[in-house]
């Protein structure tokens, strides 16, 4: 019995060949592999004398070869290619170890185009796919975490047709991922991210219990390592809805660095906010503009939760909470609330993946853009338009509604006052009734609106809206501009006496 040994990510390697030499196997190994294999004391024959053809090419050339193709992919069942393979001397190659250049590795370390190229692997994806191919005879092997499940399986005799199944679509997966990594690189480099294809691809973390709803199935996957190695459950089961509410709830609390914020989501928006002195006071706050719909909602906390917050959070039933971490002491605080799902995410800060693409789907395909953030500066640079100048405490304002609105399902509008969100309205077919909705649900929770400042996400088209913010005293606005009525909305800000600023940018979040 014959294994090829050829691997890029040598954890585990030594071991595995060890056990496999116990299982009467002989080795074939190239370049690296071999001489890891041979400077451990592990017994493996260089390819290129076993096909008497030496490397090529700087190592471009190593396994491209009959004797070693044609040692994977014949039939052992078919007579001619068994005759075949006896005429050129041609061994069974009956497990193909194999991992692949790490291409992912090197466009995060280099831009150096050469390097990138040289990082490309030909041979390995050629010997995954061909043992792949034959998985009925050939057993291929291109995870480090099965090497105990193969070894264990060949030395129980229980190398069955069913395992090598499931290897051989892992190895399939794990091709098709490399390819969609490096099609993907090259149009981002040449054609701005947006070729004739693009791929998404991801891990399986887990499936989830249901969809969206019970009747659908469900799983998550990731583009990275992040959910699997920094995402920790400590209490409950996370579920589909939760992975998209935990998703827009640490988005925004993240959105304004190393600050104690608070916000809790329901159903994808944002019913509290806020930016105090510490966490406690912060998550209180948040909670104000609209206990109710936080029943049951997603709290993401930007920073530990100690045994206080704790407390305080555990007044009302709280469905998830997300944080870098929490105290023994804070836990032990949920411990008799069935419910609840605590999870962390390690770090002092919440600091979740940032990908620099978004996309939708749609029937038939899926729509694909730039992630959308706000600028740097954006808020600072903002333009004000009218009369009046806006205090620096209402600039602070200004920013967190600003941030916040563009992070809230259009047409919507966001009040904060002393650094709270104090009334939200979203997803409504009009941004007047966005407004006159946060307003009333803000006069429903008892909250004195004047003074506040108010965001939208994109342009007022007229200016009722700011009429609307008026009546209750909102003190300054800021907006992308860009209606053809702007010189309305800025002569009535004007006359109310509103500060008014343009970012010139708009935040549609559909």
């Amino acid at each position: 019995m014959t294994a090829l040994i050829s691997v890029s990510d040598k954890s585990g390697i030594l071991e595995f060949a060890r056990g496999l030499l116990e299982c009467g196997y002989e080795i074939l190994s190239t370049g690296g592999t071999l001489k890891h294999l041979q400077d451990n004391g592990i017994n493996a024959i260089d390819v290129s004398a076993y096909t008497s053809s030496v490397e090529m090419f700087d190592g471009r050339v190593k396994t491209l070869h009959p004797k070693i193709h044609g040692g994977i992919l014949h039939r052992r069942d078919n007579k001619e290619d068994v005759e075949v393979a006896k005429k050129f001397e041609i061994k069974d190659i009956n497990l193909v170890c194999v991992n692949l250049y790490p291409f992912k590795e090197t466009i995060q370390r280099t831009d150096d185009f050469d390097e990138i190229i040289e990082n490309i692997d030909i041979g390995g994806p050629s010997m995954v796919r061909a043992a792949a191919k034959n998985f009925k005879d050939v057993m291929i092997v291109t995870d480090t975490l099965d090497y105990s499940l193969v070894l264990n399986a060949i030395k129980n005799n229980q190398n069955t047709l069913e395992l090598r199944q499931k290897l051989m679509i892992k190895a399939y997966e794990h091709t098709a991922s490399y390819d969609c990594m490096i099609a993907n690189y090259m149009n981002e480099r040449f054609n701005v991210g947006f070729g004739d294809k693009h791929f998404i691809y991801g891990n399986l973390v887990s499936p989830t219990r249901y969809g969206e709803n019970p009747h659908q199935k469900g799983a998550y996957y990731e583009f990275g390592d992040f959910y699997s190695k920094r995402f920790e459950t400590l209490k409950g089961e996370i579920s589909f809805n939760n992975l998209t509410d935990i998703n827009s709830a640490v988005k925004i609390a993240s959105s304004f660095g190393k600050v104690p914020a608070v916000c809790i989501v329901k159903h994808g928006n944002p019913c509290g906010f806020a930016i105090k002195e510490n966490l406690l006071t912060s998550y209180v706050e948040a909670l104000k503009c609209d206990s109710v719909s936080a029943y049951g909602g997603v709290v993401a906390i930007n920073g530990n939760i100690d045994k206080a917050l704790a407390e305080e959070i555990n007044k009302i039933f709280i469905e998830v909470l997300v944080a870098p971490s929490i105290t023994d002491e804070a836990l032990r605080v949920f411990e008799s609330k069935k419910k609840i799902k605590i999870f962390v995410c390690g770090g002092e800060y919440l600091d979740f993946p940032k990908d620099s693409y978004d996309f939708k789907h749609i029937d038939g395909g899926f729509l694909l853009q730039n992630s959308d953030s706000v600028g740097e500066n954006e808020v600072r640079d903002a333009k004000c338009m009218g009369n009046i100048e806006a205090t620096c405490e209402q600039k602070r304002d200004l920013e967190i509604a600003y941030k916040v609105a563009s992070l809230v399902k259009s047409n919507c509008v966001v009040y904060v006052k002393n650094s709270a969100m104090v009334a939200v309205g979203m997803g409504m077919t009009s941004r007047v009734d966005a407004a006159k909705s946060a307003i009333n649900k803000a006069k429903d929770m008892g909250l004195d609106l004047k003074g506040c400042v108010l965001a939208s996400e994109a342009f007022f088209p007229f200016k009722d809206s700011i009429e609307e913010a008026h009546k209750v005293g909102v003190s300054a606005i800021i907006e992308p501009g860009g209606s053809i009525r702007d010189n309305e909305v800025i002569e009535c800000a004007n006359e109310l006496g509103i500060s008014l600023y343009f970012t010139g940018v708009r935040h549609f979040l559909h």
